[in-house]
């Protein structure tokens, strides 16, 4: 992630997307778009939130988040809607649900939230990794050998400082964003 991270937001009201992004642009880069197909022309690896109007003619929100799953199951969206939600949410992929009207405040604090959630799960992920790596050198080196290799010994101080970043990092996620965020693993 960039020092400014890159949010897509994606309303068919002109009007409201450039409000947002004159919210957003002086610590994000910001683009908008007005239709999804538009969206899904912009969205690449760099987009780390998209903020996603559901009711839209052409291509619906529910449609481009199902696209953007497909694409880029690790990017972040957020849907930002007149629609109040009812149970048909449950099986949508999206990482939170705010019904209009938004604030700069609410705003502001979903990304935030979106962010430090993708933060924390690229983090996990590589500890993971790594703790993986380490589990089969131990089963086919002996200690002897894995103790004297300074690349096991390289690897067990990134297994540390990620144990360490993931402790941090648990301790700034609040009980939304905990369960979101297993709930975001176990998908995975």
């Amino acid at each position: 992630m960039s020092a400014h991270p890159h949010v897509l937001i994606v309303d068919d009201e002109p009007d409201l997307a450039d409000l947002y992004a004159s919210w957003l642009e002086a610590e994000h880069i910001v683009q908008t778009a007005n239709d999804g197909t538009s969206a899904l022309e912009l969205l690449d690896e760099s987009v780390d939130v998209v903020l996603l109007d559901r009711r839209m003619p052409g291509m619906s929100g529910d449609e481009v988040l199902e696209r953007i799953r497909e694409r880029y199951p690790d990017c972040t969206v957020a849907m930002i809607t007149a629609v109040d939600p009812d149970f048909d949410i449950l099986k949508m992929g999206f990482d939170a649900y705010l019904t209009k009207p938004v604030g700069q405040t609410d705003l502001n604090d979903v990304i935030d939230r979106l962010l430090r959630r993708s933060e924390y799960t690229e983090t996990l992920r590589e500890f993971f990794m790594k703790l993986s790596k380490r589990e089969a050198l131990e089963a086919e080196k002996p200690d002897f050998e894995l103790e004297s290799d300074e690349r096991y010994r390289q690897l067990e101080s990134e297994i540390e400082s990620l144990r360490r970043q993931s402790e941090a990092h648990m301790a700034d996620l609040d009980g939304e964003d905990f369960e979101a965020l297993f709930y975001r693993l176990d998908a995975v």
